[in-house]
């Protein structure tokens, strides 16, 4: 039986694109270069999987595609804040990997190199214009919305279909610092984004 879950929060990303990754429109796209590398953080302000409370969860999937994501083959690597219990563990880990039905089964099609789940402290600041997210030992990365004609205002895409992320997003550029022993990144002024996440599944 699947189970049912829904979760509400904040994604945030950056990857090696210039203004605006190709990718993130349509996985057909060429993105910027041969690769492309980045993350998407995630902060769980609300949710359920199962009985499993969500509200108050981090975590962070980076990934490394081909230039034309549509190849698959991804290689995704998954970070889950340690202060989550064994239970919250599992749900995320079923979630994220696309075990659990909802927007990252269809990601999880294109994956073709899981590397295992890591547990690690995950540090998560939102000021607004700007997002931080710092894994220890593994990951220093920020993404700072671009200035539009209003600067009261953020530039943003509207009725943008997307698996993950809202129809509302607010551009952003970015720098990312990450090394595990496989995935290498170092992102400078490249594509950047953020929404407020709203995933459901109904169970069966």
């Amino acid at each position: 039986m699947a189970t049912a879950w829904w979760a509400k929060g904040l994604i945030f990303e950056n990857c090696a694109c210039t203004l605006v990754c190709p990718g993130h429109m349509h996985f057909s796209q060429l993105c910027t270069h041969e690769r492309c590398k980045g993350y998407w953080a995630l902060r769980f302000d609300e949710g359920v999987f199962g009985n499993v409370e969500l509200k108050g969860l981090r975590a962070v999937v980076v990934f490394d595609t081909p230039q034309r994501m549509i190849d698959g083959q991804w290689i995704q690597s998954v970070t889950v804040d340690e202060t989550a219990t064994p239970d919250q563990r599992d749900a995320l880990d079923q979630m994220l990997s696309g075990r659990a039905g909802g927007p990252w089964e269809k990601l999880a099609g294109f994956v073709g190199t899981r590397l295992p789940t890591e547990y690690r402290a995950i540090e998560m600041a939102d000021e607004g214009a700007v997002k931080r997210v710092a894994i220890a030992g593994r990951l220093k990365a920020m993404i700072t919305q671009i200035r539009g004609r209003d600067k009261s205002q953020p530039v943003v895409f509207d009725n943008v279909f997307n698996q993950i992320h809202a129809p509302r997003q607010v551009l952003a550029l970015g720098d990312t610092e990450y090394r595990d022993e496989t995935i290498v990144i170092s992102n400078t002024g490249s594509h950047g984004l953020y929404s407020m996440f709203d995933w459901k599944v109904l169970g069966a």
